[in-house]
């Protein structure tokens, strides 16, 4: 394996104004975590970055991302969040580009009850400010939003999409339609898949093994854009940790056929423009 970038991990401080999750009813997870949290979660693995993902609907948390990225070499990119329906987005997204490891944006649609939320028309100007500033979507989707997300993408066909946590299938009851065909029809339109989040999908004492239908679908659809993320610390609350969700999605990807290199460095490296200078 030439390189390992992780896709999809976490940082987070309780005391950033606005932090909403983990709360106490997490207990795993329930504390600061940072770069040196990081360091220990992965001794003896040669990681060579990392794509910090926001965990917080606000402004302060991507600002408080962006400056500790700005001194963490690992942390090769950085996916923000930004409030798309404020008049003003365009100008704030315009301005969180100008940072250099800022890579993408993800509302949080999972939390929005209306599943055709990305679809409104007031959206435009901040999506237009996104591909103007060669941005990213990390789509951070259920089951639900896949048919709404297939349009979506036909209407944005500029605008990179990467679904995250495989759009959270329903593994604790090993239900796999119609999430199968629908997030196939997105493979279909070149999206991009992270191999993430499935662990805290199971039911409690359910194996990582049992996954093995889900992650067979998944790298024959997507193939080599199919990313690895450890979902870190957020896996803790399945038990797992980095180490071991990294173990299992490999063997579990590998008889699967993946191209390994692929799942755990190139297509993240693909996707988020890891090899660009600014990533340095």
């Amino acid at each position: 394996m030439t390189r390992l970038i992780d896709a999809h991990q976490h940082f987070w401080s309780l005391a950033t104004e606005g932090h909403e999750w983990p709360t106490a009813a997490e207990a795993a997870i329930h504390r600061d975590f940072g770069p040196d949290d990081l360091v220990v979660a992965t001794s003896g693995l040669s990681l060579d970055g990392t794509v910090l993902v926001q965990s917080q609907p606000t402004d302060r948390d991507t600002d408080w991302m962006l400056e500790l990225a700005a001194r963490t070499p690992l942390v090769r990119a950085v996916v923000g969040w930004v409030d798309l329906l404020h008049p003003h987005a365009p100008e704030r997204i315009g301005a969180l580009a100008r940072q250099p490891k800022l890579r993408g944006l993800r509302p949080m649609l999972q939390s929005i009850a209306d599943t055709e939320w990305l679809l409104q028309d007031a959206l435009t100007p901040a999506l237009e400010a996104m591909q103007a500033a060669d941005l990213r979507l990390d789509a951070l989707v259920e089951p639900r939003h896949l048919p709404m997300l297939a349009r979506f993408a036909a209407r944005w066909p500029g605008l990179p999409i990467v679904i995250d946590h495989a759009a959270k299938p329903d593994a604790a009851t090993m239900t796999l339609d119609p999430w199968r065909v629908d997030i196939a029809a997105l493979g279909q339109l070149g999206l991009y898949c992270k191999l993430s989040g499935l662990r805290t999908e199971q039911a409690p004492g359910q194996p990582a093994e049992a996954l093995t239908p889900y992650v067979e679908h998944l790298v024959k659809v997507f193939g080599a854009r199919l990313m690895w993320g450890s979902d870190w610390p957020v896996v803790r609350l399945s038990g797992d940790d980095w180490r071991r969700w990294h173990h299992d999605a490999g063997q579990l990807a590998g008889r699967a056929g993946a191209d390994l290199d692929q799942l755990f460095g190139g297509a993240a490296v693909a996707f988020y423009g890891l090899d660009d200078p600014r990533s340095a």
